[in-house]
């Protein structure tokens, strides 16, 4: 299996995916989309890994989508309908596989980053890392499950706030939201992990597929209807003045004017 945008690696019944867009703090795109996707498929197929980590390389978990990919594209709403897509499929994936997945955050995460981390079934994070919901500073809007999985989470009110205020906060106020099960210092993150995968691969595995099935059934009923009106929405948003406006202010770091148009 040849993966670029993504390191596959297994070991003692714990198979790791690694996102490796450094240069780009592990922004989704196409080929990184489609790479991950591919790597959780395998674990899915694969009967010998019982528990899944999904991490970053470099400074990054998962920055979100690849602005750079957008503010290039003549079409930036096809675009984002086509990139969403895949991320759809890589989350439905995530959770329907009966493996236990847990995101070990390594550094900083924001919009399909926080989506992606959301879908795992335990987050572990390393102090230094800061969060940002990152789409509406830029006139686009959340993606990849977030407005089902950030408010199951944390909760309605909160996740209104970081939708509509979009604050950046730290890993302490992530574990105090609910949004992250614990935070350790970087230096001890790996080991962390990994005690916890192999204590997950050293418990009973049927039953823990029965329980993320029910859990499944009993929070995320409309998880694919969700998935599929957050695309509606980022493909009619992606028409938008204001979008192309957020997206290129971004990246010239300027602020953006937003007209409402």
């Amino acid at each position: 299996m040849k993966l670029e945008n993504v390191m596959l690696e297994k070991s003692d019944h714990i198979a790791t995916i690694t996102l490796n867009r450094p240069d780009a703090f592990n922004s989704f795109n196409f080929d990184l989309g489609n790479d991950l996707v591919t790597a959780l498929e395998a674990c899915t197929d694969d009967s010998d890994v019982k528990v899944v980590v999904i991490t970053g390389s470099g400074r990054a978990f998962c920055a979100g989508g690849d602005l750079v990919l957008f503010q290039k594209s003549s079409d930036i709403s096809n675009t984002l309908r086509q990139v969403i897509k895949i991320l759809n499929t890589g989350i439905m994936v995530m959770r329907r596989m009966s493996q236990p997945i847990i995101a070990s955050i390594n550094g900083a995460v924001g919009a399909a980053g926080m989506s992606i981390a959301a879908a795992c079934d335990l987050r572990i994070c390393a102090s230094s890392v800061n969060f940002k919901q990152a789409y509406t500073s830029v006139g686009l809007v959340p993606d990849g499950a977030w407005t089902l999985l950030i408010p199951l989470l944390i909760g309605l009110g909160k996740a209104s706030e970081l939708a509509l205020l979009d604050p950046v906060f730290d890993a302490y106020k992530a574990l105090e939201m609910g949004f992250v099960n614990q935070v350790v210092e970087d230096s001890v993150l790996k080991k962390v992990t990994y005690d916890t995968a192999s204590r997950l691969v050293k418990g009973p595995s049927l039953a823990f597929t029965v329980v993320k099935e029910n859990l499944n059934n009993a929070m995320l009923g409309f998880l694919e209807r969700q998935l599929e009106l957050e695309r509606r929405g980022m493909t009619m948003i992606g028409k938008t003045a204001d979008a192309r406006e957020g997206i290129s202010a971004f990246l010239d770091k300027r602020k953006p004017v937003f007209r409402g148009e």
